[in-house]
C-alpha cells in the first residue's frame, strides 16, 4: 500500500473510532506516515552538541602549554589577591609619577631666563643641547662641593644656550675671557649653588623641547 492510500485509510478511521487511546494511536500513526524517515545525519543533528553531534574546535585554553595553564589554574589565593591589588593600584602610581615629573620639568624650565627660553624654542639645536646636558648632568652627579666645570664655547649664541642649560639644572654659570696664546678665549665656568637642590629632573631639557615642539606642552 503506497503512502497516499495509508494516509487516506488512517484519516477515514479517525472519524469512526471513539476511544481516546485509539484516537491517539491513529494520530501518531498518521504523523509517522506524514513525516519521512530521518537519515543518519539528520538523527545525529537531533543529538548535537557532542558527544553525539559535530566535533567542536579546540578552545584557546586547551591549546596552551599544560604547565602554563596549570600555574594559572592552581594559583594561590593570596598571591592572586596580591596581583589584582597591584594591577588596580599601578595606574594611579604611574599617574602620580608622571605628574611629579611634569612639575619638576616645568619648575626647571621656568628657572631659565625668558630671553633664553625664546632662543631655545626658536632655534632648537638638539645635538648641541644634548651634548651640553650630558656634560652638565654628569657634573651634577659626580662633582663634590667646590668643583668647577669649565667648557670652552666660543660662539656667543651657543654660550647663551649653555647658560640656559645651566639655569635649567639650577647651576651657576659665568663666562670669562682668558688669554690663550696670542688670542683671548672664552671659558664658561659652571658651579653648583650652595643652597640649591642638585636633584636632576627625569625629563631632560632636550626631551622637553621635543615634546613642546610636538604639542605635548
Amino acid at each position: 500500500m503506497d503512502i497516499e492510500r495509508k494516509i487516506e485509510f488512517l484519516e477515514s478511521l479517525t472519524g469512526k473510532v471513539s476511544n481516546r487511546k485509539s484516537r491517539r494511536w491513529l494520530n501518531d500513526r498518521l504523523l509517522m506516515e506524514l513525516v519521512p524517515r530521518l537519515n543518519v545525519e539528520e538523527i545525529r543533528g537531533l543529538f548535537a552538541p557532542p558527544p553525539w553531534g559535530d566535533d567542536v574546535p579546540p578552545s584557546a585554553f586547551s591549546m596552551t602549554n599544560a604547565r602554563e595553564w596549570d600555574n594559572f589554574r592552581t594559583i594561590d589565593m593570596d598571591e592572586e589577591a596580591s596581583i589584582i591589588d597591584s594591577l588596580d593600584s599601578s595606574p594611579s602610581k604611574r599617574r602620580g609619577h608622571i605628574d611629579a615629573d611634569k612639575v619638576a620639568v616645568m619648575t626647571a624650565w621656568h628657572r631659565i631666563d625668558c630671553r633664553t627660553r625664546g632662543a631655545l624654542r626658536r632655534s632648537f639645536l638638539s645635538e648641541l643641547i644634548n651634548g651640553f646636558e650630558n656634560c652638565v648632568r654628569g657634573f651634577v652627579k659626580e662633582s663634590e662641593e667646590g668643583d668647577v666645570l669649565v667648557l670652552h664655547v666660543q660662539d656667543p649664541f651657543h654660550r647663551l644656550l649653555l647658560h640656559g642649560v645651566c639655569e635649567f639644572y639650577n647651576l651657576v654659570s659665568s663666562t670669562v675671557t682668558r688669554p690663550q696664546g696670542t688670542k683671548p678665549t672664552k671659558m664658561t665656568e659652571i658651579r653648583k649653588k650652595q643652597s640649591g637642590s642638585s636633584e636632576l629632573p627625569n625629563i631632560t631639557l632636550c626631551k622637553f623641547l621635543e615634546m613642546a615642539k610636538e604639542g605635548f606642552w
